[in-house]
C-alpha cells in the first residue's frame, strides 16, 4: 500500500464515519466500516513511511580494473563501504 492509497482509505473512512447520515445503506453499520477503513489507512500509512525510509546499512561496492604498465598484468580492486550520510 502506498501513501496515496492509505490517505484515500482514511478519507473514505472519515466520510463514512462522520459525513454520511447513518442508515443510508440498510443492514450495514456505516460508522463501524468507516472506523475500520480509517484504521487500515493509518496502519498502511505508517507501514509505507517505515518501508520508504532509507535503510541504515547501505553498502556501496566499487570495482576498478587497470593494467599495470610494468608487468602488463590486469589488477582488479574491489572496495565496499558504507554509504551513510
Amino acid at each position: 500500500m502506498r501513501i496515496g492509497s492509505a490517505i484515500f482509505l482514511i478519507a473514505i473512512g472519515a466520510i463514512l464515519a462522520w459525513a454520511i447520515t447513518p442508515g443510508l445503506i440498510p443492514n450495514v453499520d456505516q460508522t463501524l466500516i468507516g472506523y475500520i477503513l480509517m484504521a487500515v489507512g493509518v496502519i498502511g500509512l505508517i507501514a509505507s513511511l517505515v518501508l520508504a525510509s532509507p535503510g541504515r546499512s547501505r553498502r556501496i561496492s566499487e570495482t576498478r580494473s587497470v593494467v599495470d604498465p610494468n608487468t602488463g598484468e590486469r589488477i582488479t580492486r574491489n572496495e565496499s563501504r558504507d554509504g551513510g550520510i
